[in-house]
C-alpha cells in the first residue's frame, strides 16, 4: 500500500467547497475524490462555471476547502496554515496563469529570479537565465514584459514556474490569451517540459485539442467529476 502511495502525486478525498456567504453562496465543489499518479499530464475540462478553475486553485493550496483532504506528494495541504502552504507551493508547485502575471517593472530575468531569491536561492539569477534559455528566450533576458509578445510573456511565466524544479506544474488556461499558432507552441513547450522533467502536470483548458494531448482528461460539471467519461479515457495511465 505504501508503495502505491509513493506513486501518487495528488489525492483528493471528498472535497467540499462553498464560495460566498448567505444568499450569494455557491456550492462549487461537491464531494470530489481523485487520485492522480506521478509523472503524467491531466486535463481538467468542463463548461464555464463547472468548478474546474476552483479545483485547480485547491490543488495549488490557493483555495481552502470546507471539508475533505488534499494530499500532494504525501503532504496534507488542507492542514497547512497559509504561510506553510505558501512555502510548500514555492518548493513543490509551479503555476502558470492565463494572464501571465509578470511584474511589469522587472525584466524577464528578474521576473524568474526574484521568487528564487525570496526562497533563499543564492544561484537565483544563474538558474533564471538557464530556464529562460531553455524556453527559447536567451535573447530576451533584459526585456520588460511590455517589450515581449504574448507568447514570449507566457514563456517567461513557464520559466518562472519551472525554475524551482517543482514536482507539480499547474496551468490555468495557459493558451487562453494567445493566438492559435502561438498557443500551439506554448502547448508543445509545456508537454516537452513535462516529459523532460518527469513532473506531474495538471491543466485547465477550454481547448479540446490541448486536453486531448493529456494522458487523462478529467471532465468536471456542476462541481462533480463525470466519472463515466473519465473512465473512458483512463486507459493511458492505468499502467
Amino acid at each position: 500500500m505504501s508503495h502505491q502511495a509513493d506513486e501518487q502525486a495528488i489525492v483528493l478525498d471528498n472535497i467540499e467547497l462553498t464560495l460566498g456567504h448567505g444568499v450569494s453562496s455557491v456550492h462549487v465543489l461537491k464531494g470530489i475524490s481523485l487520485v492522480l499518479p506521478k509523472a503524467h499530464s491531466f486535463g481538467i475540462v468542463g463548461p464555464s462555471g463547472s468548478g474546474k478553475s476552483t479545483l485547480l486553485m485547491v490543488l495549488a493550496g490557493l483555495e481552502k476547502v470546507d471539508s475533505g483532504s488534499v494530499t500532494i506528494h504525501g503532504e496534507r495541504l488542507d492542514l497547512m496554515s497559509e504561510d506553510q502552504a505558501a512555502a510548500f507551493r514555492g518548493q513543490h508547485i509551479g503555476i502558470v496563469f492565463q494572464s501571465f502575471h509578470l511584474i511589469p517593472n522587472m525584466t524577464a530575468l528578474e521576473n524568474v529570479a526574484v521568487p528564487l531569491e525570496l526562497a533563499g536561492r543564492k544561484d537565483a539569477f544563474v538558474v533564471a537565465e538557464k530556464e529562460l534559455r531553455a524556453v527559447g528566450l536567451g535573447e530576451r533576458l533584459n526585456h520588460y514584459p511590455s517589450q515581449l509578445s504574448g507568447g514570449e510573456q507566457q514563456r517567461v511565466a513557464i520559466a518562472r514556474a519551472l525554475a524551482p524544479s517543482p514536482k507539480i506544474l499547474i496551468a490555468d488556461e495557459p493558451t487562453g490569451n494567445l493566438d492559435t499558432a502561438t498557443g500551439q507552441q506554448i502547448a508543445d513547450l509545456l508537454f516537452a517540459k513535462q516529459r523532460e522533467t518527469g513532473l506531474t502536470m495538471v491543466l485547465v483548458t477550454h481547448d479540446p485539442s490541448l486536453a486531448a494531448r493529456c494522458d487523462l482528461e478529467i471532465p468536471v460539471r456542476s462541481g462533480l467529476i463525470e466519472s463515466e467519461k473519465m473512465n473512458a479515457s483512463r486507459q493511458a495511465v492505468s499502467a
